[in-house]
């Protein structure tokens, strides 16, 4: 997918997270109902804008991370502030975080329209079994035991979770 043709808005700009930045990225997490588990700032980007045009107040208004797992990376806690949706934001960070992975990127959503939302970026709908089940290295878990409870929320309560592998552009 081509996104040359969007840029952020005027008075926005994408950046790495600060430590200043770990609680409006838990807010913003939080107003979404997302998972609020494994909220490391250091692996957070963000976007911020100006609150009122030009002037020096600024605001958290999307961030989204890259979780790090045994040979693999989650994309994670993608959020954009519902005043600021519709403006392409969305497909600027979730762009910027497939071009920063450096390992096989995987993720987990709710319900086919966000399915659809990452399929423009190459990320193909996968069965719980197809994720890839690395053994423990240096601390850190597979990413199927992160995703366990969620194929049991699936398979159980019917929650509408979808695994998806990002395998390029298509």
């Amino acid at each position: 997918m081509n996104q040359s043709n969007l840029s952020l808005p005027s008075g926005c700009m994408l950046r790495k997270a600060t430590s200043a930045d770990q609680w409006s990225i838990r807010l913003l997490v939080f107003s979404a109902k997302l998972d609020p588990t494994q909220l490391n700032w250091q692996q957070f980007w963000v976007i911020e804008c100006d609150a009122y045009g030009g002037q020096s107040l600024r605001n958290l208004v999307a961030c989204g991370q890259l979780r790090n797992f045994s040979g693999t990376q989650e994309l994670g806690s993608l959020v954009v502030a519902s005043a600021w949706r519709g403006r392409g934001l969305g497909t600027l960070l979730t762009q910027h975080l497939i071009n920063t992975a450096t390992q096989p990127l995987y993720l987990e959503c709710l319900g086919e329209r966000l399915a659809q939302f990452y399929s423009r970026f190459g990320f193909v709908a996968i069965s719980f079994e197809d994720l890839p089940q690395f053994p423990r290295t240096r601390g850190k878990s597979s990413l199927k035991e992160k995703f366990r409870f969620s194929e049991l929320a699936k398979r159980w309560l019917r929650v509408p979770v979808v695994f998806m592998e990002h395998r390029g552009n298509l």
